[in-house]
């Protein structure tokens, strides 16, 4: 291995444990918590050594919200692959995303909340974002229904379940309800 190699490598590990070390900051203690000072304390970096990588909090923000939207799609395509038939995939995939959301709060919010720069539903928006839609996209296409557009039925079904998790977390709908909600959201709106 060349020196350029291993510098790249050792490059590479870095930013990775930035982005895991600002992750495990932020769902223990929230966003506010996660500061460059307190991050280049943690991993044993100076400041300096850590804007080399991200200009900012914005910047780590936005690799938080990359690395979850691989792993929401991972989530949910497994979840969705289990199933058989149209119902029990679109079921699936509302339980798959409901429980990535409450399981990872600071990378939804990462994902979903705060800015991180990134661009979505956009020609540049990052391949791992188009990914994750196109995770949700794979499975609703087929209950989308006649005449309808498969990619905006998608985005109203995410925008349902987006309001689901974000309403929970809050704490603003009624505890105990949530396998009802998932089964109304699926009879009346993918109508499967």
């Amino acid at each position: 291995m060349s020196v350029q190699e291993r510098k790249q490598r050792e490059r590479a590990e870095r930013e990775r444990l930035i982005v895991a070390t600002a992750r495990e900051l932020a769902e223990q203690q929230g966003w506010d918590a996660v500061t460059t000072r307190r991050l280049a304390e943690r991993i044993e970096y100076s400041q300096p050594v850590l804007y080399s990588h991200f200009r900012g909090k914005r910047e780590i923000i936005g690799a938080v919200a990359l690395e979850g939207a691989t792993e929401m799609a991972a989530a949910v395509r497994a979840a969705t692959s289990a199933e058989e038939g149209p119902r029990g995939r679109v079921t699936a995939l509302a339980r798959a995303y409901l429980d990535f959301a409450e399981r990872n709060p600071a990378v939804y919010d990462a994902l979903f909340q705060l800015d991180g720069g990134l661009a979505y539903a956009q020609e540049d928006t990052p391949e791992p974002l188009k990914d994750a839609f196109a995770a949700l996209l794979e499975c609703l296409a087929e209950v989308a229904g006649d005449g309808i557009d498969p990619g905006l039925f998608t985005e109203v079904f995410w925008a349902s379940l987006h309001g689901l998790a974000t309403l929970t977390r809050a704490g603003r709908l009624l505890p105990g309800e949530a396998e009802q909600r998932v089964r109304l959201l699926v009879d009346r709106l993918a109508m499967v």
